[in-house]
């Protein structure tokens, strides 16, 4: 899945986590296969993005491909890896919490991949990243961007 707002919550063994409505679509998914993918896009994928937002993938065939954007499958877990992504994580689903109207998705990294952008840390000249910065405001990316 495409993600603006991931969390890291633990080094050993490496694990995320990620809020999602478990009335979404994507998350009843997660939690039938027990396994996802974090697909960080830069802002090149802002509109694909908007798009993924505003459609539920209950109500098209395949929603990555309506937001335009390719895919393959995973190398290591059968997940949904989009190409162009400036990383991707593969995890596995380790725990599901409730918190208020989400649910936190707690996944166990299985595989990491980084475009050349990141090498121990990020170059923000070549990458800019989407900043979710909540429903109304939307998304954005760094100043001067």
């Amino acid at each position: 899945m495409p993600v603006v707002s991931y969390t890291s919550v633990s080094d050993v063994p490496p694990m995320v986590a990620v809020s999602s409505a478990p009335s979404h679509y994507t998350c009843k998914l997660v939690l039938e296969a027990g396994s996802f993918s974090l697909c960080i896009l830069d802002r090149d994928h802002a509109g694909a993005i908007a798009r993924l937002a505003s459609v539920s993938g209950a109500k098209v065939e395949d929603k990555l491909r309506d937001a335009r954007l390719k895919y393959s499958k995973g190398e290591v877990l059968k997940v949904p890896v989009i190409q162009g992504a400036a990383a991707t994580l593969e995890c596995s689903l380790k725990e599901k919490r409730r918190f208020g109207d989400h649910l936190l998705l707690v996944g166990q990294v299985r595989a990491a991949r980084a475009a050349d952008a990141f090498d121990g840390f990020w170059d923000f000249a070549r990458y800019r990243p989407l900043l979710y910065t909540g429903w109304r405001e939307g998304l954005t990316t760094l100043p001067g961007s």
